[in-house]
């Protein structure tokens, strides 16, 4: 079994190397793949935080992360190995999370 990674946790992640306009460099990322996947697999569902903030995009949610404002890139979803995350510096609201999760949906659900 792999270690166990908890669902809205905020690990420090690198993601290099990168390709195009995916979002590069060792950065924080919010986990948002389910508990019971994160247990038995290797990799992680994530999307990266950034603090480049676009208010006006619809793709990204805004929060509060390790003390720094922050916007939770849902456009960049994506999966890892759990061998590129760190550490866990912050852990996301019951709210923001609510909103993460609902963006989400709204994306990459039916229509």
């Amino acid at each position: 079994m792999s270690r166990a990674v908890e669902r809205f946790g905020v690990h420090v992640a690198d993601l290099d190397p990168t390709r195009g306009g995916e979002i590069a460099k060792t950065r924080p990322v919010v986990v948002v793949s389910h508990d019971e996947m994160n247990w038995y697999l290797d990799t992680v569902v994530v999307c990266p935080l950034t603090t480049k903030l676009h208010p006006r995009w619809r793709s990204r949610v805004q929060c509060r992360c390790a003390g720094r404002q922050a916007e939770v890139a849902v456009d960049q979803i994506r999966a890892v190995s759990k061998q590129r995350l760190g550490k866990k510096v912050d852990q996301l609201s019951a709210a923001v999370a609510g909103r993460v999760r609902r963006l989400i949906s709204e994306m990459y659900g039916e229509p």
